[in-house]
């Protein structure tokens, strides 16, 4: 298992209901766990400590060493959007593969130029054999892709401008 696919994991478990999770695979065990009433449960008057963030715990046991500079490298590589350029950007909200079609062969959801409506699907994003409709948050026109077909996306990632 690798940085990549450890990280998707971790965005995926992060965004269900699930509050416990454990994966072991050849040399990797990983534990997740995360609660989401803890801060809502306890009264401001017996609170000793200061509230942490919640955010889900996870613990990576691997014999094999992490590749550090890897990691680096797929961060340099996810591209810039200049602040210069007006509109709205559309993140990707997962890990995984975009595509800008729903299949081999057909016509890509949309391309530079179309508008868009809240609520029209702009692309798909596999994540574990999961595909993800991508929908616009925006009224406005596309005016920038700035991911390819098949491409693999990272959480936060920029996809499209839409003007």
């Amino acid at each position: 298992m690798n940085y990549t696919e450890v990280k998707e994991l971790i965005s995926i478990i992060n965004s269900s209901v699930l509050t416990n999770f454990e994966l072991t695979m050849d040399n990797v065990s990983i534990k997740m766990s995360k609660n989401k009433d803890v801060a809502a449960a306890i009264q401001p008057a017996e609170v000793s400590a200061p509230i942490v963030p919640k955010a889900p715990a996870v613990q990576t046991v691997a014999q094999a060493p992490v590749a550090a500079p890897a990691m680096e490298e797929a961060v340099l590589q996810q591209p810039k959007v200049p602040e210069e350029q007006r509109g709205n950007v559309v993140k990707s909200p997962i890990v995984g593969t975009f595509y800008a079609a729903p299949g081999e062969g057909k016509a890509p959801f949309v391309k530079i130029g179309d508008k868009v409506q809240k609520g029209d699907i702009l692309c798909i994003v596999e994540a574990m054999k999961i595909m993800n409709e991508i929908d616009s948050p925006y009224d406005g026109e596309i005016a920038e892709i700035y991911a390819e077909n098949e491409q693999l996306v990272e959480y936060g990632q920029p996809l499209f401008r839409i003007q």
